[in-house]
């Protein structure tokens, strides 16, 4: 009798140890392991086209290393990438993960080439659920299922805004402006006295500071619980007619209609212009040509202008940057999500964002700083790799790739602390999913109104033919958009 108790107790005992080995440590998903010590299927995932080896890169490698799964990596081409997925898709290619743009999201979940992911979420994607906001689930549900891991970008943050020669601004004795009419007045004065060009851009840069002043602050904006589209607000008018008479009396570039960026930086690093509205991103280039052309010369950053009720806003789109889905096709669509499960466990998320500290990183008062060569070396494409971010930390990860460099650094935080400094208002539009009548009409419509805005601006079509104007752009999908835009935004909730 004693013996048979020992064998059933040590039979008892192992029953416990087998049950107790089913996570592999790479994910601490709830249930969401693979068996100790088995070996990860190797996983086929597509991504965007980009000009390096995906399969050769240092990620590639590290991922592999702190998640255990095998992963063969393939880029959609540069050109057709839509038809080449199309086919991809349509000969049920045998890929486990794909990272799709908005459109290329919205056709295959739509079409039924995507697996609806909410099970598998839930079994297997505890770090997935922690990792992502609830707001940024609403972007990849449709008829109330998920259909990709949303991946946002760094967050809130501002791209652009407006500088000057504060060199200038000092010889005429000139304080930086607060509204619109100030800043007449200021690009009058450098006009006058200093012959050059006052406000250069292009048109890709027609809306922003001067336009957020005159209540214009994204693409929608939304108005006691109804969304409008940019192109329908009142405030247009107001802003069109403004902006025609910068241009008309020779305080806008002339050639603004057909600057490029580039041009349009080229103007004021040359001294040919005095304010221009600069992204943080082209600042050390912009800065070096200027001091080289002028070693003399400073640049100050124009705070946000306030409106004639005094608020000084900015409008920011927090929309998602790409969709990480699992095809229908997929024999792995389990170890799929274990994977993605994996790569957003806290520890590992943060050694492939920003790579291990002191090796390609180091923290100077609270503060994420590259450790170069080696950060670029290793991490330069690690985006590229990205399947979802911790929204509660990449913000403060990413914000070591804009420490590379002190110029970079000064603009970026400059542009953060002035949006602070006003009212941040986001595109409410930001996280809605894909929709249909949105995506096919955004490109179209929003050409028709850029090249309409300058014509009215240069003054090549009288302001007054507005509403004319506002009819052919509902008539040509505008009025389809903005109700397809409303009906989501009712059936979220948004406009309660």
């Amino acid at each position: 009798m004693k013996r048979n108790a020992m064998i059933a107790l040590a039979i008892a005992c192992m029953l416990v140890l087998a049950a107790c080995g089913g996570n592999n440590g790479a994910s601490s998903g709830d249930g969401g392991g693979n068996a100790e010590g088995a070996e990860e299927p190797e996983l086929r995932m597509l991504m965007q086209y980009s000009l390096f080896d995906p399969n050769e890169d240092y990620m590639a490698k590290a991922i592999t290393e702190k998640t255990g799964f095998p992963v063969k990596y393939e880029m959609l081409p540069a050109e057709n990438a839509d038809e080449k997925l199309n086919l991809m898709v349509a000969n049920k290619e045998d890929f486990d993960l794909m990272k799709l743009s908005a459109p290329q999201f919205f056709k295959l979940a739509t079409a039924g080439a995507l697996e609806p992911l909410d099970e598998l979420i839930d079994s297997y994607g505890a770090n997935v659920k922690a990792a992502i906001k609830e707001p940024s689930w609403q972007s990849s549900t449709i008829d109330g299922q998920i259909y990709a891991v949303p991946e946002t970008g760094s967050g809130i943050s501002i791209g652009e805004e407006l500088i000057v020669r504060q060199d200038w601004m000092d010889e005429l004795g000139l304080e930086a402006p607060t509204t619109p009419d100030e800043l007449y007045t200021v690009l009058k004065t450098i006009k006058d006295e200093k012959g050059v060009i006052p406000l250069t851009g292009s048109k890709d840069a027609i809306f922003g500071d001067i336009s957020a002043a005159f209540g214009i602050h994204n693409a929608w904006n939304e108005t006691d619980g109804t969304l409008a589209h940019k192109a329908e607000l009142p405030q247009m008018k107001d802003f069109l007619t403004y902006m025609n008479k910068l241009y008309s009396e020779g305080l806008l570039d002339s050639e603004m209609p057909i600057n490029t960026t580039p041009k349009a930086i080229e103007k004021f690093s040359s001294g040919q212009a005095a304010m221009f509205r600069m992204a943080w991103w082209n600042a050390p280039g912009l800065v070096k040509a200027l001091e080289q052309s002028a070693p003399e010369s400073e640049i100050a950053v124009i705070p946000y202008l306030q409106s004639a009720e005094g608020a000084a806003e900015v409008g920011i789109s927090t929309a998602i940057t790409w969709y990480i889905a699992i095809p229908k096709a997929s024999e792995n669509k389990e170890a799929a999500m274990r994977f993605l499960d994996a790569k957003l466990a806290d520890d590992v998320f943060k050694s492939l964002a920003i790579g291990e500290e002191g090796v390609h990183h180091e923290v100077k008062d609270g503060k994420y700083f590259p450790i170069l060569p080696k950060f670029n070396d290793d991490l330069n494409n690690g985006s590229a790799y990205m399947t979802g971010t911790n929204e509660h930390t990449y913000p403060d990860y990413w914000q070591a790739r804009v420490r590379k460099d002190p110029v970079l650094q000064h603009y970026y935080e400059t542009f953060q602390a002035n949006a602070e400094a006003a009212e941040i208002i986001i595109d409410p539009m930001s996280t809605a999913p894909p929709i249909d009548a949105v995506s096919r009409n955004t490109q179209k419509l929003n050409k028709l109104l850029t090249d309409a805005v300058i014509m009215f601006i240069s003054g090549s079509r009288d302001i007054a033919e507005y509403d004319q104007f506002l009819e052919q752009w509902h008539a040509e999908g505008g009025a389809e958009m903005v109700a397809s835009a409303n009906e989501w935004y009712q059936s979220a909730g948004a406009g309660e």
